[in-house]
């Protein structure tokens, strides 16, 4: 389906995200808890992390009795309203698993494994006939100078130390760049191979609908006020289960002692008006990379079916308080901020209409390292804390958690990040204090790049990364 502007002409702000408008709207919720029930495992959030943690379960023990409890719908959270980055990374410190007692080994093999899910996602989406406008295709990132292209120089060498295959990366030149968008004031940039482009409310909400064949319910409109040993308490009764799963990734602040476990960053983004065929032909982007760039306070894109540009950032990064947006709603600044950004990279869109705006929040753990566990003893397990690169992530850490339900020693359960207890977040005002200090060092980084050229990051930048533990 296509996304329509308002009649009025003014531009769509939240109501979720252009995703959904782009499938004609939110779809009709789902029948809430009917009451107390007894299930084998209960999922709280119908997210992706949520959902594929069903669809495995299921997959391989189809007698199990499988229940997921969602404030609002399937998809409601990130899982419908990210960039559609399938791109089987995730952000991370590698030396973070060693200090937590990782290995290289493990690591290396967590990081294999995470590639394998642009495939698996590929795979479940024809089996299961989702149509999730899943595209295969390049990632490019973008330097527009020399220290842009120094960070990408040496993001691709230590890629290629830590056992990533050289046939995956490839760092090119302004020309070549150039070629496949013309990114103004290119420089160069790393290209990633084995990617994939979504349409994220079309692939969550198609895999609700799978997870529901299989069994599992999926009971919509239903708020959590706490998650304990044996038991999920909602507002509309209490589910009983031996085995309770959190997959509320940036909401997870919202449960009740969880204010300081994951932090709810913000990120937002736009989609314009269909760009006419005159501007596709001088901007490029024939291939439908995704794309993105190298500053600090770095942007992700892509070009959509019909013919729009959508391209994210960072507009107020965290609320006070961890709160969260009110439907996808996001501030004017923002919205300008993005418009800006696109129009420096593609001065070509400068008067092109922007139709929809929305945000959404992503989880970050204190040591920004993404984590999937199971506590045998209480019974609940968690993951979550992607920091925005979740799409391929969740699939991994769902297929992992119904691994550790069932009690199967697999190659996915002893990986680093299996069980892994960071420590919590600071409290109030020291963490808005430092968020909000650190992508101020970073913009103040990006200018003192653009301006003065040099060859190495600033040491602003550096100091924002040490201050929040980057």
């Amino acid at each position: 389906m296509t996304a329509h502007p308002r009649p009025d002409g003014h531009m769509t702000n939240g109501d979720v995200s252009f995703w959904f408008a782009q499938m004609g709207g939110p779809p009709p919720q789902r029948s809430p808890l009917p009451g107390d029930t007894e299930v084998d495992v209960a999922i709280v959030g119908a997210g992706f992390t949520g959902l594929w943690a069903a669809y495995y379960l299921l997959s391989q023990a189809p007698s199990l009795k499988v229940a997921l409890i969602e404030r609002a719908f399937a998809g409601f959270g990130a899982s419908g309203r990210n960039g559609g980055w399938c791109t089987g990374n995730f952000a991370w410190n590698r030396d973070r698993y060693l200090h937590g007692g990782g290995t290289r080994a493990g690591v290396m093999a967590l990081e294999t494994q995470l590639r394998a899910t642009v495939d698996e996602i590929c795979r479940v989406a024809q089996a299961e006939g989702i149509d999730g406008g899943i595209r295969r295709t390049d990632c490019v990132t973008y330097a527009c100078s020399p220290a842009q292209m120094a960070r990408l120089r040496a993001e691709r060498d230590t890629a290629l130390d830590w056992g990533v295959p050289r046939d995956r990366l490839a760092l090119i030149g302004g020309t070549e760049a150039g070629a496949r968008i013309r990114i103004a004031g290119a420089e160069g940039a790393l290209v990633e191979h084995g990617v994939a482009r979504i349409q994220p409310a079309r692939l969550v909400r198609g895999l609700a609908e799978a997870v529901e064949r299989r069994g599992a319910a999926i009971h919509e409109g239903t708020t959590v006020t706490e998650i304990a040993p044996g038991r999920v308490r909602t507002d509309r009764g209490t589910v009983r289960a031996r085995h309770i799963l959190r997959a509320t990734e940036g909401f997870t602040p919202g449960l009740r002692g969880h204010a300081r476990t994951w932090l709810p960053l913000n990120s937002a983004q736009i989609a314009t008006a269909p760009l006419p065929a005159a501007m596709w032909e001088q901007i490029g982007w024939s291939g439908f990379e995704l794309m993105g760039d190298a500053s600090h306070a770095y942007c992700y894109a892509q070009r959509t079916d019909d013919g729009r540009i959508v391209i994210g950032g960072r507009g107020v990064p965290y609320r006070f308080g961890s709160a969260t947006d009110r439907n996808g709603e996001t501030q004017p600044a923002t919205v300008a901020a993005l418009r800006a950004i696109l129009q420096r990279l593609l001065p070509q869109t400068r008067d092109l209409p922007i139709e929809h705006a929305w945000c959404g929040v992503l989880g970050v753990p204190r040591d920004w390292c993404a984590t999937v566990g199971l506590d045998p003893r209480s019974g609940i397990g968690w993951a979550g804390g992607y920091v925005g690169i979740g799409v391929s992530t969740s699939n991994h850490a769902g297929r992992t958690l119904a691994d550790l339900v069932l009690g199967r020693d697999t190659e996915r359960t002893g990986l680093p990040w299996v069980n892994r207890q960071p420590r919590l977040w600071e409290p109030e005002p020291l963490r808005w204090l430092a968020v909000h200090g650190m992508y101020r060092l970073y913009a103040a980084a990006d200018r003192r790049e653009a301006a003065r050229r040099p060859t190495t990051t600033s040491r602003l930048a550096r100091l924002a990364d040490r201050l929040c533990g980057r």
